[in-house]
């Protein structure tokens, strides 16, 4: 298929657009490269522009003659959307909503979102399920939830079938150690963590050690990189006018924030210095995805299916790329 990436250039958006080129996919990156780096990208491949130039937008998608849309770009610091929520409905459900239509308006039926575990807040009991209430607690999880919900809406009025593709934590780099996890500022657990190892930071702080888990830490679902790319290219073969879908991505098991920073350890061979702090408010004690609906109807299946190989992924490309991107 003939493919527009949105975001594409970004940490999930990158490995993505890799695993579509690998399987014969037509890809055309659009990224404004405010979080993405052009060189997670072939060169050949990337349009610098922002969404909110609709115009520029709409003549790529019919010069391109795209037959499917898959939508990466977005904000997605849950802290800064509490701080700055226009920011976050203007970027990730305004300027979403006009490229969702102007998809309708060219005919694109096929349209696969990066959506979020965000959207179910603090959930009464886990593993969360696409059943479990959709309670969303800040401004990041309310943004992507509507725009679920206007997909939802398009698909039952128009001739287009979307899915929905519900994170846990991403973590992890290519195999290869090539492209990988590059933020500014770095908002993820374990590049963090690798941070502190070997010497980035002064630090990593702990939020909270009286959770009601084994550790009292608080624990997440932690799924590679590769593998929520391949969820994206098996739900794009499935979509047809009409469907609807969305599915939880994530392995199953959830690792604490202490078993983290261990495994860090194991896998450096470095100490890493730790700080204790209080809890951070809206902090659910644990998330894990229960994501046995992806794996009946897609055969979607993870690749990395424990905490220390998602972990050494993710070393290989701190080690080869200790500057980022820009240190190239």
């Amino acid at each position: 298929m003939r493919i527009l990436v949105t975001g594409g250039a970004g940490y999930i958006g990158s490995h993505t657009v890799r695993q579509l080129l690998a399987g014969g996919h037509d890809v055309t990156v659009y990224d404004n490269l405010d979080a993405g780096h052009k060189r997670a990208v072939p060169a050949e491949r990337l349009v610098v522009g922002d969404l909110r130039d609709i115009d520029h937008l709409d003549n790529l998608l019919v010069v391109n003659r795209i037959e499917a849309v898959v939508h990466f770009a977005a904000f997605a610091a849950v802290g800064e959307s509490v701080t700055n929520p226009a920011k976050y409905y203007t970027n990730n459900l305004l300027y979403s909503l006009h490229l969702l239509d102007r998809c309708r308006r060219n005919g694109i039926g096929k349209f696969v979102f990066s959506s979020t575990c965000a959207i179910y807040g603090e959930p009464d009991q886990v593993p969360i399920t696409e059943s479990t209430p959709q309670r969303p607690v800040n401004p990041y999880g309310n943004t992507k939830l509507a725009f679920e919900r206007a997909l939802a809406d398009y698909a039952s009025a128009y001739p287009f079938g979307y899915c929905a593709l519900r994170y846990f934590n991403a973590a992890g780099a290519a195999a290869d150690g090539t492209i990988g996890e590059d933020h500014t500022p770095e908002t993820h657990l374990i590049p963090i963590v690798i941070q502190a190892a070997t010497g980035k930071r002064p630090h990593v702080e702990i939020f909270g050690t009286d959770y009601p888990t084994p550790d009292g830490t608080c624990v997440r679902d932690y799924v590679h990189v590769d593998d929520l790319a391949s969820a994206h290219v098996l739900a794009l073969a499935q979509l047809t006018p009409g469907a609807k879908l969305a599915y939880n991505v994530g392995i199953g098991r959830g690792y604490s924030v202490r078993e983290v920073i261990r495994t860090v350890e194991e896998v450096t061979g470095m100490k890493v210095p730790v700080k204790e702090g209080p809890r951070r408010a809206g902090d659910p004690p644990s998330l894990v995805a229960g994501a046995d609906k992806i794996r009946a109807e897609l055969g979607w299946a993870p690749k990395y299916d424990n905490l220390k190989a998602i972990i050494e992924s993710a070393w290989r490309w701190h080690k080869a790329h200790p500057a980022g991107y820009e240190g190239e």
